[in-house]
């Protein structure tokens, strides 16, 4: 909103200049967005009378004029205003006047004219973007005296950018109110003295929708003139407004909006078929608005309407038909209170923004309609003349805003703010905001006034408090806090720590959806039984995932057919399992899981390409496991899971229960899953991957290590990690290293067997190992291997 600051000083005067009101209002939450003076930088511009006026003897657009100034002599001025001539009170740039652009004025010669200054209009002042003439100025302007003077242009339109919730200051009078409130200084307001009727004309008006609109008053006003100019100390505060002049009547009604924030409308009374009505609109119903556009009406819309037709769009925008023109004589003023909820959204919805409807649908002030009629009635009968009718008003009590309590703490307020203000002073804020409150108990009791729609809480006055005190009065106070060690488990591996081992291995991260596709699921795993919501997003989403499987797998497929040959993604996140054990009858686990799919490298001449298999995936999974430096707890079996290839999957077991699966995805589903090749997928419970056994500090041996190669023939079913399980134990701690580093199948083994060739590495920590203490574990590791596994050494 901007507002002139002079006008505000005729109503509250703080002893303070304007950089520092306007500092004041922005500490206050009424940012201030812009300071602009009202009018250019200029000097030596006085008020003159055209004592004569005639045409130019070589040019027919210009004039030539004596122009009195209060000097000894008139002054010769050639001038091309059109709106030029005798008697008229005029700007007059003398020579020597410095006007805005740093123009100065001289004697000149126009087409041999002498021109001894210039007669200016706004423009020229700097004090419109456009004029159609030089200014005109009242009659009772005091010839010779300077025009700053006489406009009072050492003055600044002050541009406040209000928030949605401070309508009260969208006037000058709740601008006033609120400057009075920082400087505790009183307001002096505009007097408003009720108009009596003079007249018994009057019309009767009908509340149809008293929800949306509970108090409307109309007056009738008869015999105006319409064509009286307006005055114009009026023109120019609304000037300064960012308001154009139009006419009196929708001046006088916009002056009371910028005044006392409350807007106004007048209806051209011949117009009116019946009484007013206030109504939503009709199906299809069309209103023809002021501006000449042709509105097509929604239901939601509120209307006043007569008993025939629309009439204006409530709140927001007058229709042409019903508009004040030059041929009015008699008008109806309306003054009423619509709900802001009936207002808002409705301006936008037509492509519209109004003073009035930005006002409405913020809130006005459900008691200051009267006033504002009053107030518009006795400047309109000053300005246009006529005769007033009484005031009739409908109104719905049950709808209007009803007076609010809010109760306010002392604990509570210094908790907050951090800063004990003295209760007087606290109880001074609220009474100078236009609260009615009580203390007593260390509490305050404040009912809020009609104007104040956003105070509502007890935060809202702790908020009002904090900022009338001002926020630069509240010390800064450094919080004190003790420091303390946090809990913290070693041992404890986060969940990051995993991401960023698959990251380093060339997986990215996926987030999927915690609903899936019931058909999906279903197919990867037929045995379980899945949560089914009643109110899903979408079919395709409206069951909760059993693994992390699910969803990526069809984001393989969303990449693939977007041309990416080589995928790698992992998630963590929650599977959901039906468990009448658990709360709610679920069992919410954390699982970490991910995808490879494609070719083990990117395209490249010195890597040969091979598509991804089962070890590949294996090598990424037991780097996981191998963070919780507990390799003994973890083994892999193979097993068949849902949804994976039989003779390509295996269970992941730690501390023999199983917690995850790895395998291929099954066949059979590639084409059901719109997959184009195989990809290996994995999964593992975050549970058993959290905690890592720590390591501890042993004593490191001086004596050297001995290498012992054996060489053993076992048959082909024989599992080679049972067979490693077997060494380590016989072997004791004098084994500090086992590696398989060979298996062979061929000329010189059996058909159906094979041949593991096995290194150990033996050392003591106390001793040099002899020969025989070496013999002697290797003896029992061979003879332990032939009792458990029938196993041979090979020639």
């Amino acid at each position: 909103m901007k507002f002139s600051e002079k006008w505000l000083r005729e109503w509250v005067n703080p002893a303070i200049d304007t950089d520092a009101l306007s500092e004041q209002l922005s500490m206050a939450g009424l940012e201030v967005d812009g300071v602009d003076p009202v009018a250019g930088d200029f000097q030596g511009v006085v008020v003159g009378e055209v004592v004569e006026c005639g045409q130019h003897p070589d040019a027919d657009k210009l004039r030539v004029t004596k122009v009195n100034v209060g000097e000894d002599e008139l002054l010769d001025i050639v001038c091309g205003a059109a709106n030029c001539r005798a008697g008229l009170k005029v700007a007059v740039a003398k020579v020597g006047a410095t006007l805005p652009g740093d123009f100065k004025i001289k004697k000149a010669k126009l087409r041999g004219q002498p021109s001894h200054g210039m007669l200016c209009a706004f423009e020229e002042l700097g004090m419109a973007e456009s004029s159609d003439g030089i200014l005109e100025l009242p009659m009772d302007a005091p010839i010779g005296q300077d025009i700053r003077e006489y406009f009072g242009l050492n003055d600044v339109t002050i541009d406040v950018d209000l928030t949605a919730n401070r309508s009260d200051c969208l006037g000058i009078k709740g601008l006033a109110r609120e400057v009075g409130v920082l400087n505790s200084i009183d307001v002096t307001e505009v007097a408003i003295t009720p108009v009596a009727p003079t007249i018994d004309d009057k019309i009767s008006i009908e509340l149809v929708n008293s929800e949306a609109c509970p108090r409307y008053l109309g007056r009738v006003i008869k015999g105006v003139n319409v064509k009286a100019e307006t005055p114009f100390w009026m023109v120019e505060k609304l000037r300064r407004c960012g308001v154009r002049s139009i006419d009196p009547v929708v001046d006088v009604t916009n002056y009371v909006l910028l005044e006392l924030g409350h807007p106004m409308h007048a209806f051209d009374l011949s117009q009116i078929e019946g009484g007013i009505k206030v109504r939503n609109a009709f199906e299809n119903e069309e209103l023809v608005l002021l501006d000449g556009n042709t509105a097509k009406l929604n239901p939601s819309t509120l209307l006043i309407a007569d008993d025939n037709k629309a009439l204006a769009m409530a709140g927001i925008f007058g229709g042409e038909q019903s508009g004040v023109s030059d041929e009015t004589n008699d008008i109806l003023l309306e003054s009423a209170f619509f709900a802001p909820l009936a207002i808002a959204g409705q301006a936008r919805n037509y492509g519209l923004h109004t003073d009035a409807s930005h006002r409405y649908e913020r809130g006005v002030d459900p008691v200051l309609q009267r006033d504002a009629m009053e107030r518009a009635t006795g400047l309109l009968l000053e300005i246009v003349g006529g005769e007033a009718g009484p005031i009739v008003e409908a109104v719905s009590e049950a709808d209007l805003p009803k007076e609010r309590q809010v109760t306010l703490r002392r604990e509570r307020l210094d908790r907050v703010i951090g800063y004990h203000i003295e209760d007087a002073k606290v109880s001074d804020i609220l009474t100078r905001l236009g609260l009615a409150v009580t203390f007593a108990g260390g509490q305050w009791q404040a009912t809020v006034p009609s104007y104040r729609f956003d105070i509502s809480i007890e935060e809202d006055l702790i908020e009002e408090v904090a900022r009338v005190f001002g926020y630069n009065n509240i010390p800064n106070v450094a919080p004190t806090a003790a420091l303390k060690m946090t809990d913290h488990q070693e041992a404890r591996l986060p969940v990051a720590r995993f991401r960023d081992e698959l990251v380093s291995r060339g997986y990215q991260e996926a987030i999927t959806y915690s609903f899936v596709d019931p058909k999906a699921q279903q197919q990867l795993h037929p045995e379980a039984d899945a949560l089914i919501l009643p109110h899903p997003i979408s079919i395709e989403m409206s069951a909760m995932r059993v693994s992390l499987m699910t969803g990526l797998i069809n984001a393989v497929s969303y990449n693939q057919n977007r041309q990416q040959s080589r995928i790698r993604l992992f998630e963590t996140g929650l599977k959901f399992i039906k468990d009448d054990s658990a709360e709610n009858g679920v069992r919410q686990t954390a699982v970490i899981g991910g995808i490879a799919y494609g070719n083990t490298h990117n395209e490249h001449w010195s890597v040969p390409s091979r598509k991804v298999d089962f070890f590949d995936v294996k090598g990424d999974v037991e780097a996981l496991l191998a963070l919780c430096n507990d390799k003994a707890r973890f083994s892999f079996k193979a097993e068949a899971s849902d949804g994976l290839h039989p003779g390509q999957s295996a269970a992941i077991y730690a501390d023999g229960k199983k917690v995850g699966f790895i395998g291929a995805v099954h066949p059979q589903l590639l084409k059901p899953l719109e997959l184009k090749d195989t990809p290996y997928v994995f999964e593992i419970d975050m549970a058993a991957l959290e905690n890592r056994l720590l390591p501890e500090a042993v004593s490191i041996s001086k004596f050297p290590s001995n290498r012992r190669d054996i060489a053993i023939l076992v048959a082909d079913d024989v599992k080679i990690g049972d067979i490693l399980e077997c060494i380590e134990k016989v072997g004791g701690n004098q084994l500090v290293d086992l590696n398989l580093f060979d298996v062979y199948k061929g000329q010189g083994v059996e058909p159906d067997h094979k041949s593991l060739a096995i290194a150990l590495t033996l050392q003591a920590v106390d001793r040099t190992l002899e020969e025989k203490d070496i013999n002697a574990v290797v003896e029992n590791v061979v003879a332990e291997l032939a009792k458990q596994f029938n196993a041979s050494l090979r020639d």
